[in-house]
């Protein structure tokens, strides 16, 4: 870190904010610049998990045969590039039912839910009672009425079942939901900077090691102990994380 590197990063600084003034900055005077080492220690562990659930669409489903079910085989569904989260849902074959619609008890209609199936709802200029408000007259929208046909469902009471589309029946079947994460483990040594330290966190700096594996294991005989000791937390925390419940593909420290 130079001086006129020093200044530039103030002036930056001081640029981003709307009240500030940069006048003094850019004449006082640096009389000493201390350097000092901060080691910062960082692994990403990316892994794949692979759950099963229920899913539903209506029957037959729109521009999709009714033809023979697809060839039985274990899904393959090559993965992401590392360290790029993703979630694919793939279906699985020979693993669907029919059932009647839950939402509309088969009948492919279901009640609207502006007027609750009378077809009409009340008029919003004199409020159902048939005269205007002000003029005590006949109200001109409702022609005395009190009432105004549903632009919902246009005065049928009932509309289409959003969950079968008016088929009357569901297709259920069962999708394997394949997600791929990337979770990051970061350390940066004990310093003597009054700093954030998100900011410590996005300096750049000289990468000394790094190290990318399927599973990589602890770093040994730093310099730097807490570096070792981070990395021995790390390691343990994310095999513990995630070795059961998902499928660890790749490490980068």
């Amino acid at each position: 870190m130079t001086e006129e590197a020093a200044r530039t990063a103030l002036l930056r600084f001081l640029n981003s904010k709307c009240c500030y003034g940069s006048k003094a900055a850019g004449e006082l005077v640096i009389q000493e610049l201390k350097q000092l080492t901060v080691y910062r220690y960082r692994l990403e562990t990316f892994h794949e998990s692979r759950l099963s659930e229920w899913a539903f669409e209506p029957f037959p489903p729109a521009g999709r045969p009714r033809g023979a079910a697809p060839l039985p085989g274990p899904p393959r569904l090559p993965a992401p590039p590392p360290f790029r989260e993703r979630t694919r849902r793939l279906r699985l074959p020979h693993a669907a039912l029919v059932k009647e619609c839950h939402g509309c008890h088969g009948h492919g209609r279901s009640k609207c839910s502006v007027c609750h199936g009378a077809g009409w709802t009340r008029c919003v200029t004199c409020k159902g009672s048939r005269r205007s408000l002000k003029q005590q007259k006949r109200c001109q929208l409702c022609s005395g009425t009190g009432r105004k046909r549903c632009n919902t469902c246009s005065g049928r009471g009932s509309k289409t079942c959003a969950m079968c589309q008016g088929e009357k029946k569901l297709q259920h079947f069962k999708q394997l939901v394949i997600t791929w994460r990337n979770n990051v483990f970061e350390f940066v040594s004990a310093h003597q900077l009054d700093l954030p330290g998100e900011l410590l966190s996005r300096v750049n700096g000289e990468n000394v090691f790094r190290d990318e594996n399927v599973q990589v294991y602890p770093v040994a005989d730093f310099p730097e102990p807490e570096i070792c000791l981070a990395s021995q937390r790390a390691v343990a925390e994310h095999s513990a994380a995630f070795a059961a419940s998902s499928r660890i593909l790749q490490q980068e420290r």
